[in-house]
């Protein structure tokens, strides 16, 4: 027989933990993982790559990030270390000022360099990336939408994990009990 008492306490933590689960009003989301808006473009000496994670936020952090791979199109030539890129968003929307950084070196490689930058609402923006050095200047644009962040945190995904891992416990328990049972042992 089945515990009618187990089987009532196993239902209402069930529906506690997904009422808990739900209660939260505002969640961290994101639409996925960092993608190319811009792949091998040749822009004057340089060979061009831009990869994207653009993330608006409410909380005034610079989380729309820009990842920009600059190679010398001439094969054999080394990429100058004096070589800078810049990047810039700006709002397409609306009116909003232009948001610039100057890219940062990856691993200390001059060919890889990153950039984080506002962007604080989901929407159209542009992008320009500028790059100058010994071998030229480059001008690189084009446009993302951004997003917020949609992945939960971490403790977040434990907690609508808890609910699927209650209910496989509590029928693991009730599998053994009904084996038990035909047995004739309990």
């Amino acid at each position: 027989m089945i515990d009618k008492g187990e089987t009532t306490k196993a239902v209402l933590s069930c529906a506690f933990v997904f009422f808990m689960s739900s209660w939260f009003l505002s969640v961290s989301a994101h639409s996925g993982p960092p993608f190319p808006i811009v792949s091998d473009r040749v822009v004057g000496a340089y060979n061009v790559s831009i990869w994207t994670d653009p993330d608006a936020t409410d909380d005034q952090t610079a989380a729309g990030k820009f990842w920009v791979t600059v190679q010398p199109t001439a094969k054999g030539t080394p990429l100058p270390e004096s070589t800078q890129v810049h990047v810039s968003v700006t709002p397409l929307d609306r009116a909003g000022p232009q948001r610039t950084a100057i890219a940062e070196r990856v691993s200390g490689d001059v060919r890889r360099q990153f950039a984080a930058l506002l962007m604080d609402h989901e929407g159209p923006y542009g992008v320009h990336v500028s790059i100058d050095g010994p071998l030229g200047t480059a001008n690189v644009d084009d446009r993302v939408d951004a997003t917020y962040d949609l992945r939960p945190r971490p403790i977040l995904t434990l907690l609508f994990v808890a609910p699927f891992v209650l209910v496989g416990f509590v029928w693991g328990k009730l599998l053994i009990k009904r084996k038990m049972a035909a047995r004739g042992g309990r």
